[in-house]
Order: C-alpha cells, then structure tokens, then sequence
C-alpha cells in the first residue's frame, strides 16, 4: 500500500501578518494510521523541500500523543524535511492521495494546476481520495471527466463557517470551504463544531476538522483494504 500526502507551501496567513502553513494533527494522525498499518508513505508539496507548519498548531492546546510522537519520531521528521515536488509526483507509483489540511491549501493547492491534474487522474484511475478540514477546498477547481465541478451532486464536508468564525479567521480566507463546496454544487453535511465527521462518497472521502483526520485515515484504510480483496477474488487461483 504506497500512500502519497500533499502539503501546502504557504505560510502567508493572508495580510494579518501571521505565520500560517499545514496543521500538525492533521499530518501526525493520518500519517500513523497509515503507517500503522504497514502503508509506504510520501510526502509532497508544490515547492518541496520542508512545508511550513502553522505554529499555532504546536500550542499545547492542540498538542496530542500523535503530534508528540511525530515531533520525537525522526524518520518523520525526515521525511517532512524533504518532500518531494509535487510536479514531479505520478499517479501510477501511489494506491490513494490524502490531503491533511491547515489554512496554507486555500491559497497555494486550490489554485495549483499539479494538484488539480493528480486529483483528477487519481479519480480517473478508480483510486480513492481524502482531504480533511481546509483540504477539501482544493477541490474547488477539479473537474469531471465531462468537465463538471468534481464535487457538483457530492456528499462532502470540510472545515466550516461556524468553526472559521470561531478561529476569527472569516474575513481572512481567501474563500470559505463551506460555502465554496455549496456553490458547487455538494451536499455539505457538518456536526457540531471540532466534532468527528466523515464523510464517503464513491472514491472521494472527506473530513471536517483536526480532531476528524484520523479517522478520514481509517476510512481510507478500510476502502483500500476492500479494493484489494476484492481485486484478489477476482483472480483465478490458478493464475
């Protein structure tokens, strides 16, 4: 199971001044999930090298064992430090794309024209997909085979504008996950604020916040798992 993680490369947080980037727990939580469950994990992003990381996600208020397992874990560590450019990632040498959110995505990933073409050959070659909490919003300009928004008739949830306005950030973003999912065309179903929510349809899986990035990961597992199985039975024994 090869496993391709996509990071932004921004870390302006628009014009406040602000240090922005990914989210910590949404790095950590997936990543050992999947490496838990003996998956090869890349990490990339549009720039390479090291991503910035928001650093309001390393306040001890969202610190978790996870996050403090992959500060101490230097092959982790190692791996952040040099990932690959995204232009240089291919479809064909990975089994899924997770994306782990943070604000940096809305300005860098939604916009860039390698994230989009990978998210659409990933779905294009049956391969599942799953963002969470600012993620999703990358998929503002995927498209369809017959060039409709990708998430136009979609159940899908991300981060959303109770849980924007609850970090101030409202008048910050350059567009609100919510809204710009609903525009689309997606039916956007949410729980309370900072509760666990996935949601599965066909190949694509979302998640709406930090605390709902695992268990995004899990599903993904779970669906990966399946696909394997069934493409085992579907081989002859005498093959």
């Amino acid at each position: 199971m090869k496993i391709l993680m996509v990071l932004t490369s921004h870390d302006k947080l628009g014009d406040t001044g602000r240090k922005t980037g990914f989210w910590l727990e949404e790095l950590a939580a997936p990543y050992y999930e999947f490496q838990d469950a003996g998956a090869q994990i890349t990490l990339a992003s549009p720039k390479g090298g090291r991503p910035p990381l928001d650093p309001k996600s390393q306040d001890p208020d969202f610190q978790t064992d996870l996050t403090r397992r992959f500060d101490n874990d230097a092959d982790a560590e190692g791996k952040l430090g040099r990932t690959l450019l995204l232009e240089s990632v291919k479809q064909e040498d990975y089994d899924t794309v997770f994306y782990p959110g943070g604000h940096g995505p809305l300005w860098d990933l939604a916009e860039d024209r390698n994230s989009i073409d990978l998210l659409e050959s990933f779905l294009a070659a049956g391969k599942p997909v799953a963002l969470v909490c600012h993620a999703p919003g990358v998929l503002r300009h995927v498209k369809t085979p017959a060039g409709k928004p990708l998430v136009e008739g979609k159940n899908v949830t991300g981060f959303t504008n109770g849980e924007e306005e609850a970090v101030g950030l409202t008048k910050v973003v350059p567009f609100l996950v919510e809204d710009e999912l609903l525009g689309l065309g997606a039916t956007f179903s949410k729980v309370k604020d900072w509760g666990v929510h996935v949601v599965t349809d066909g190949l694509l899986i979302t998640g709406q916040n930090p605390a709902s990035s695992g268990p995004a990961a899990k599903v993904l597992i779970d669906v990966l798992s399946t696909r394997g199985a069934q493409t085992s039975m579907a081989i002859p024994l005498d093959a």
